[in-house]
């Protein structure tokens, strides 16, 4: 990948996460306070379908402000984050010495982690709100192969496609399923606090389900599973109705379309 191509982008990105990053640290969304007391912010679908972490060494790629990273550190994991704001990764950094729980975390693009690290893990880790973000998913999967262990899984929970598509108000469909041109948008709050100060642009890519997926088969990983869910375990869109269990969906849209999507991909041993 000529990584260059991007990089007006990747720093337009950057900007809007560093300064995404305190808002959220404040906001009832994440619930930092709270957590910071012993809590686990990893959803359900999460825990249950990675499984035990006891003992295993985890590599969380994307992983904001570590939050998720150090609450697999608190289920027993090995853990290190990677991710592409500064200002996301010191707090990553701070909350980890302010809670006591050990781990490494790395900041860079995620396109750039060979050029930071060497060596490979049980587990490597992504969730809610990656792929928009990558241009190419083949150069990618091919960093996240390289650091899963023989025997270990690389595991996935994001937002399905179908919701990439619609406009920003889920009324109709404006975007297409691939990935056909960058997407440039002027953003105002964030999606913990949308009426937040905060005004930056920010790019992001389209991916379909079979770019997603022949990008592993490519780099000789498995498809342990791929599971579609009919509902946001975030609420962090427009017009959401909650069901049972923080489960969000789409008022109007309930049913009718999926909200995110989980696959699991592991390395022969």
């Amino acid at each position: 990948m000529d990584r260059s191509k991007y990089e007006k982008q990747f720093e337009a990105n950057k900007h809007g996460w560093n300064l995404r990053t305190p808002v959220h640290l404040d906001s009832a969304m994440y619930n930092v306070e709270e957590w910071k007391k012993g809590g686990v912010s990893l959803k359900p679908v999460e825990l249950t379908e990675v499984g035990s972490v006891e003992g295993k060494t985890v590599l969380h790629l994307l992983c904001h402000f570590g939050q998720d990273t150090l609450s697999w550190a608190r289920l027993g994991a090995e853990v290190t984050g990677v991710d592409l704001s500064d200002e996301a990764i010191a707090n990553a950094r701070r909350l980890s010495d302010e809670i006591g729980v050990d781990g490494r975390f790395i900041c860079c693009n995620v396109y750039d982690l060979p050029q930071h690290l060497d060596e490979q893990f049980d587990i490597v880790f992504c969730s809610f709100g990656v792929l928009g973000w990558l241009p190419e998913l083949e150069p990618w999967a091919e960093i996240v192969a390289k650091y899963v262990k023989p025997g270990g899984f690389f595991y996935l929970a994001d937002f399905h496609p179908i919701v990439w598509m619609l406009d920003e108000e889920f009324d109709f469909i404006k975007y297409p399923y691939h990935n056909a041109a960058v997407i440039e948008t002027d953003n105002h709050g964030t999606y913990s606090d949308r009426d937040a100060d905060i005004h930056y642009k920010e790019y992001g890519w389209n991916h379909s389900l079979s770019e997603l997926m022949n990008s592993f088969l490519k780099q000789g990983m498995r498809i342990d599973f791929f599971n579609e869910h009919n509902y946001s375990p975030h609420n962090c869109f427009p017009k959401t109705v909650e069901g049972p269990e923080g489960q969000y969906k789409i008022k109007g849209l309930e049913d009718v379309i999926p909200l995110f999507f989980s696959i699991k991909c592991s390395k022969p041993a």
